[in-house]
């Protein structure tokens, strides 16, 4: 005996006893540039009894029990790493901590949107790091005596909170339409996020320097405060916030300059 209504298989196993398998369909970009044809969506039926609560979950079980040729990055599975970063269901988020509902029959995955892909689920991120590495971002100390510990007090420290936890998913970044138009100009709101970071740390020395290379109108002007970066953030934090804050640094320190 076999019946199929919509997403749930009732069957009778070898011991007649009734039961149900709750099946999902996952619908998943698929690219290879090493084949000559457009991208195409693959759709795979997941027994959800089979899988975690997360969507990496279903990924890593597709990729294992379905299609070994699907690419995506993953890493920690904690939130911590930012490797697993996608859209889902048109919300850029990080795989291993987006929940899925066990309601809907359906669900679709997308690379992050607006950046070149590599393979399926797989941005490049180049030009991102890359940006990244042009805000320095380390700690600098000017000072000529390095014996000294470079102490910061508990409410300098306090500052920090909602800039050190980014985990450069670049999520928010993928959100910004100002980023999507001129990446290769304007930084981006994960890139400027952490560049606010160094600049309002009590312990460097290069708050200058920093402040003078981000006084530029298309590094940080570019931002419009649409606030897609903060809605989409899977760390809750808030970029736009950071943004208008380095703004006001940037406009007391000069005006802004081309």
């Amino acid at each position: 005996m076999f019946l199929k209504l919509k997403n749930n298989f009732t069957y009778k196993n070898p011991g007649q006893k009734l039961v149900t398998k709750k099946i999902k369909f996952i619908r998943v970009y698929r690219w290879n540039p090493y084949l000559q044809i457009k991208p195409y969506f693959s759709v795979y039926p997941v027994n959800l009894s089979q899988c975690g609560s997360m969507v990496l979950d279903l990924l890593v079980f597709i990729k294992n029990y379905h299609d070994p040729t699907l690419a995506f990055r993953r890493s920690c599975r904690e939130g911590i790493c930012g490797s697993c970063a996608m859209n889902i269901d048109g919300k850029n988020t990080l795989a291993c901590l987006r929940t899925y509902s066990r309601d809907s029959s359906f669900l679709t995955v997308y690379p992050l949107p607006h950046m070149k892909i590599i393979k399926d689920l797989i941005p490049d991120l180049s030009n991102f790091y890359h940006q990244y590495s042009l805000i320095k971002p380390w700690l600098v100390n000017l000072s000529t005596d390095k014996t000294l510990e470079n102490l910061q007090s508990k409410s300098d420290r306090f500052a920090l909170n909602g800039l050190y936890e980014c985990v450069l998913c670049a999520c928010c970044s993928a959100s910004c339409p100002s980023y999507w138009w001129n990446s290769n100009k304007y930084l981006g709101p994960s890139i400027l996020l952490q560049a606010f970071r160094w600049v309002i740390d009590s312990r460097d020395s290069a708050t200058e320097v920093r402040l003078n290379f981000l006084n530029n109108k298309t590094r940080v002007f570019s931002c419009h405060s649409i606030l897609n970066c903060t809605v989409t953030c899977p760390k809750f934090l808030n970029p736009a916030k950071s943004i208008s804050k380095l703004k006001l640094q940037l406009v007391s320190l000069s005006g802004g300059k081309d």
